[in-house]
């Protein structure tokens, strides 16, 4: 088996045509030919997640998966045996909040990403972009003692611009994405999705006088390993005005914002709907944010 095997092998649970985890070098197994580098593993989570554990475990090449970030739940045991065991796993997980939209809250994962962090040992990436996502996938190559979680969106989102400081610092899991003119008046703090919305926040804090920056935070455990120094210079403590936003539960961010902060999230399921007017009727909105932020400053 290994030997016909390239340095990567993938599959997906019945949803490889959303996760778009096949790619043009992907070579299905099947019956007749079991040579390939991909794998339809069917309604089986745990079976594949497991399967992966154990195709790393020999070592010669790093398995990938993917599943709706709502099912991985399903694949918890073999989940906390990968982190348990320090295998190096990649998990892709798409549909990753409210905006899956008409499938309903059965099916958006509110509580799923915090409860990924929560887990020891378990890499968990958000990424705003398809900068962030390449920066998450070399992480998650390079992640060599543990399973790296890969929480992506279901909608498109924009290309943020960045230089090649920030470009390197987004590898830090937590970064200065836009900075403002002095001291800042208050931190934005953003992951996935919802990093688009920071951006505009601040721009219209900016035209009404307030300095607002930005932080991208792909990673929470990559950031929080950094050293003190680095973790100051993103988020400095005379800075006591901050909001987080993320379209899930708010639990995990107050460590970031203190009591002095605001946390917007989503503490409850979520509905049916399109996924514009899901995030307008749950407060994940420039004027939202805008109005959350001025809020705190007062």
């Amino acid at each position: 088996f290994a030997p016909f095997l390239p340095e990567m092998a993938g599959g997906s649970a019945d949803l490889t045509g959303s996760n778009l985890t096949k790619h043009d070098a992907s070579t299905p197994s099947s019956g007749e030919d079991a040579r390939g580098n991909y794998n339809w593993f069917g309604v089986r989570e745990i079976g594949m997640t497991a399967f992966c554990n154990g195709l790393r475990l020999p070592g010669g090449f790093i398995p990938y998966s993917g599943t709706f970030l709502t099912f991985s739940d399903y694949s918890r045991n073999a989940l906390r045996m990968a982190a348990l065991m320090k295998v190096q796993n990649i998990l892709v997980y798409t549909h990753d909040s409210i905006g899956l939209g008409e499938d309903g809250p059965t099916h958006q994962p509110v509580e799923h990403t915090a409860s990924l962090r929560l887990m020891p040992n378990m890499s968990v990436w958000r990424p705003c972009d398809t900068v962030e996502t390449a920066v998450a996938w070399r992480f998650a190559l390079e992640n060599e003692t543990g399973p790296t979680s890969l929480v992506l969106t279901r909608q498109g989102l924009p290309h943020q611009e960045r230089d090649a400081a920030q470009i390197a610092a987004a590898a830090r899991g937590g970064y200065v994405l836009k900075e403002c003119d002095g001291t800042p008046n208050i931190i934005l703090i953003a992951t996935g999705s919802e990093v688009e919305l920071a951006m505009s926040a601040a721009d219209t804090l900016a035209a009404d006088g307030v300095q607002a920056r930005v932080v991208s935070m792909p990673s929470t455990d990559v950031f929080d390993a950094q050293d003190a120094d680095y973790r100051e210079s993103v988020l400095p403590a005379a800075v006591t005005a901050r909001v987080a936003v993320e379209a899930g539960v708010t639990d995990g961010w107050w460590r970031y914002v203190g009591t002095n902060g605001r946390v917007v999230g989503l503490d409850r399921f979520g509905e049916s709907a399109p996924a514009n007017e899901l995030f307008e009727h749950f407060g994940f909105t420039t004027d939202n944010l805008v109005a959350v932020a001025k809020d705190v400053l007062n």
